[in-house]
């Protein structure tokens, strides 16, 4: 919410008028300036592995794994990877630790301006290839589950490419993951580097303030990302579920860390204004990225409602890869929603943990 002293708030608060048109304005200032924060990422976990900012967690340690093949799940470098635990009885990484599966999280913390010099590609061959092997020491399995979200799923996916053939890497999992941006939507226009100064921006700034990027997501739904917000609080201000859902993802939406600059530029140029994955083009240190390299079952989720995601962006992935075995599912859904609310918890949450629990045997 917002970050005030509450004491004289909560006085204003008391001595508005006892009128019923106001008790519903109270309780709207009352979510945004007295009541706390709510705590996220609940599910027990345990460090296993650190490099750096980045640390490797293992999740209900002291609960009996029945599946055999772990899951190590990679998110982007921008926001933090608890919308995958975000409250108890709407999180994914407990839906799957309550049935089961040994579920690993790299998570790569916050980079400081010490960082603006690591590459997309620094990430990609020096943190997820030893996180992997990690994984399976420490589970003593024989092969793993591999699970990417958004920008992590592209860099799940160049992982798995370079390392299907060195690792066991049984399954790759992919959540509203871009591979194809030849069409990025709003994006693509914004990006154009006719007119986008990647290099004036990068070489000013070091890395690139959460902020920047969250205001040009929030300009993909101007209304419905500002004042639409505070409209939906209003609307549903007296049932406690729908507060709950709207605080929990207000603090993760505005809890986001700055892009590491070189990873950006990268990011930027490579991908939204060159799209070299998918043409076969990108080289990381000297070494092709071919999407033709993954063999792992695949499982690719996209969201109809995605605005940051298109469907188009992702389902090109399922032509490129040599996989036998793979599926695409195209849900109604947010870039979000996809992973949190009722919906997900009834109907992805078991679509994702039946897909992997058949693909584990």
């Amino acid at each position: 919410m917002i970050n005030l002293d509450t004491k004289p708030l909560e006085r204003i608060i008391e001595n508005l008028p006892k009128d019923p048109s106001m008790e519903r304005m109270k309780k709207v200032a009352n979510v945004l300036f007295v009541e706390p924060e709510p705590k996220v990422g609940q599910t027990p976990k345990e460090v296993i592995w650190t490099k750096n900012k980045a640390k490797l967690y293992r999740f209900q340690p002291n609960m009996e794994k029945t599946n055999k093949v772990p899951i190590l799940m990679i998110y982007a470098l921008i926001n933090k990877p608890y919308i995958l635990d975000l409250y108890p009885g709407n999180s994914l990484i407990e839906y799957l630790t309550n049935k089961g599966h040994d579920v690993y999280l790299l998570d790569w913390g916050e980079a400081g301006y010490e960082d603006r010099h690591k590459k997309l590609e620094d990430y990609i061959l020096d943190y997820i290839p030893r996180a992997a092997k990690k994984v399976l020491k420490h589970s003593g399995a024989k092969e793993i589950s591999m699970f990417g979200y958004c920008m992590g799923g592209t860099m799940t996916a160049i992982f798995t490419a370079l390392y299907n053939k060195v690792l066991p890497i049984r399954n790759l999992l992919l959540l509203t993951t871009p591979i194809d941006f030849s069409d990025a939507g709003m994006y693509t226009n914004w990006l154009d580097k006719r007119y986008f100064k990647l290099d004036n921006l990068v070489d000013t700034l070091g890395n690139i303030p959460f902020e920047m990027i969250d205001f040009g997501n929030k300009l993909l739904s101007p209304l419905a990302t500002t004042l639409g917000a505070y409209v939906t609080l209003a609307d549903k201000i007296d049932n406690e579920d729908s507060v709950l859902t709207w605080k929990l993802m207000q603090h993760w939406l505005n809890d986001g860390v700055p892009f590491p600059g070189e990873s950006y530029r990268q990011w930027i140029r490579d991908f939204y204004q060159e799209n070299k994955l998918v043409n076969d083009e990108l080289v990381v240190r000297g070494q092709k990225v071919l999407l033709s390299d993954i063999t792992a079952n695949l499982f690719t989720i996209a969201a109809t409602h995605d605005n940051i995601v298109s469907p188009s962006q992702t389902t090109p992935l399922m032509d490129k890869v040599s996989s036998k075995d793979k599926t695409l599912e195209i849900v109604q859904a947010g870039h979000v929603s996809v992973v949190t609310g009722r919906k997900a918890v009834a109907e992805r949450f078991p679509l994702i943990e039946n897909w992997i629990t058949e693909h584990s045997k």
